[in-house]
């Protein structure tokens, strides 16, 4: 018998551990460079700005807040479990420290859309375990 392969599951690591670990308590992680003070996201052992090694870059915790950047609405997609969610909202949005992040946005009809508008990150579990962060709109 074989299992069906997921495309949606992270590879999670040693050094990756701490980020699905906060992601599954509800929080969303960034790495912060001591050198130059820029966040970025995705995790990353070095700063990818200044170049800074691992022991000048550390975990914080984000606030949760963004703006959409970009989108785009689903229609198909044949990888498993993708085609089960169908249509859903692949975006970019701009987090409030400053990095640019991949995502989806749920809880939001496509009309609603805006570019600029405001978002708060909330955790989807993908598997046993295993939550990601995705985005819904801001509450007024």
């Amino acid at each position: 018998m074989s299992a069906t392969v997921r495309y949606d599951l992270p590879e999670a690591d040693d050094f990756t551990r701490p980020y699905w670990d906060a992601a599954a308590a509800g929080r969303l992680l960034l790495r912060r460079c001591a050198d130059c003070g820029r966040a970025h996201h995705y995790p990353r052992e070095f700063c990818p700005f200044c170049w800074a090694g691992e022991d000048r870059v550390t975990w914080e915790t984000a606030s949760g807040r963004a703006t959409l950047y970009t989108w785009s609405v689903i229609h198909r997609n044949d990888l498993p479990p993708f085609g089960t969610r169908v249509p859903y909202t692949a975006a970019v949005v701009d987090l409030a420290e400053g990095p640019r992040m991949m995502t989806e946005v749920v809880d939001c009809e496509a009309p609603e859309l805006r570019i600029g508008m405001p978002l708060t990150v909330t955790f989807r579990e993908a598997a046993d375990g295993v939550w990601v962060a995705v985005f819904r709109p801001a509450p007024d």
